[in-house]
């Protein structure tokens, strides 16, 4: 399989946004208000983005949102392609969020394809492949793929990976469709230790989720790292997972360090703390 050069996939991601007839960027809509609020409005019509965090930050979780999104709210069908998740068990997770998979399988609104990712790499570019197939036939406009990190059984050289994800996206552009792409990172809490695909780079959008460690408790944090073409809210923002999907929630206004996995009080916070409680003590004496 031909791999198409950094540039040559660079080019296809500047012209990826689509502008509707006010020559406004259109947008699409993830299915979770405050995320969609983070990103302007949602992603951008035809780009791919990249959703990364640690086991259990709710990957799929924002995955399975966007695809029903685009099924049940604007018409228009879906395809999740997943390298580690049975249809079985990726249905009964999507209805611990509300989300009924078999329904829009049944209504040939979706098609949920378990394979490998040398299968998939084959087929992203093959004419009249597996690709093609859901587009032309199926009519799909979104695509989840869960998860990239999968890849890494392709090859053991990382220059290797890196043109095979080159490839890879490329092969999505050319269809036009909104992606969402997971990547898992393997450390709990702080830095990944994932291996390099080059994705962030490719991308138009990039998602970051982790755990934090807040007041002896852990809570999740979502951050948009970055928008091409588009300015988005640069907060860290906690959001919670519940029977109704995500939650996004208000910033971690208080804390620095967030993405340490380890945030602590800003010092100023901490000043007021103590000095505060001295000075409303002293008063009460008075």
């Amino acid at each position: 399989m031909k791999a198409c050069s950094q540039s040559c996939v660079s080019l296809g991601l500047i012209e990826s946004g689509k502008m509707n007839e006010q020559g406004l960027i259109e947008r699409v809509s993830t299915g979770i208000e405050g995320l969609d609020e983070m990103l302007g409005g949602g992603l951008m019509r035809g780009s791919t983005t990249l959703v990364k965090g640690a086991p259990g930050t709710g990957k799929t979780c924002i995955g399975l949102e966007f695809i029903a999104n685009g099924v049940l709210e604007n018409d228009e069908p879906g395809a999740i392609i997943t390298f580690e998740h049975f249809p079985k068990k990726l249905r009964r997770d999507a209805q611990s969020i509300g989300i009924d998979l078999q329904k829009m399988e049944s209504e040939g609104k979706l098609r949920t394809i378990f394979t490998s990712p040398e299968i998939i790499i084959s087929q992203v570019e093959k004419e009249g492949g597996l690709l093609d197939t859901l587009v032309y036939e199926g009519g799909i406009r979104r695509i989840l793929i869960d998860s990239i990190s999968h890849f890494e059984r392709v090859s053991q050289n990382p220059h290797e990976l890196r043109e095979v994800a080159y490839t890879f996206v490329n092969g999505l552009l050319r269809h036009d469709l909104t992606t969402l792409i997971t990547q898992e990172e393997r450390e709990i809490l702080g830095a990944s230790d994932a291996i390099e695909l080059g994705i962030p780079f490719i991308v138009d959008t990039v998602i970051q989720l982790s755990y934090v460690e807040v007041d002896s408790s852990i809570s999740r944090a979502i951050l948009v790292l970055k928008q091409r073409s588009s300015d988005h809210d640069r907060s860290i923002r906690e959001y919670r997972i519940t029977d109704r999907g995500l939650i996004v929630g208000k910033p971690f206004l208080d804390r620095e360090g967030v993405l340490s996995g380890l945030p602590k009080k800003k010092e100023v916070e901490v000043f007021m703390e103590v000095f505060g409680k001295k000075e409303g003590g002293k008063r009460r004496r008075e």
